[in-house]
């Protein structure tokens, strides 16, 4: 009976694991309030998971000066109760 008990707990932390999360959604409509509206012309949300969240750039110069505001873009989003971790920009369309 204890098994039982245990593995329902278990299952419970993970579904409010995941509910806290927040989904890709969210993330996005917090990253559009956080970005230039120029930026965001240059920018594709690729995935989220795990609280990461991998963003596809269209351009090298774009790349680079996202990699150089990436804190302040963190910062930012902690601020806007966006459930982000980290923040991983890549070169692709």
């Amino acid at each position: 009976m204890e098994h039982i008990k245990e593995t329902v707990r278990a299952v419970f932390k993970e579904w409010h694991d995941k509910e806290k999360q927040g989904s890709c959604d969210e993330v996005a409509a917090a990253l559009k309030k956080v970005l230039a509206k120029k930026a965001l012309e240059h920018v594709k949300l690729y995935n989220f998971r795990k609280g990461v969240l991998s963003i596809r750039v269209d351009s090298s110069s774009w790349l680079y000066y996202l990699n150089l505001q990436k804190e302040d873009i963190l910062n930012k989003l902690h601020r806007g109760c966006a459930p982000v971790k980290d923040i991983r920009f890549s070169l692709g369309d």
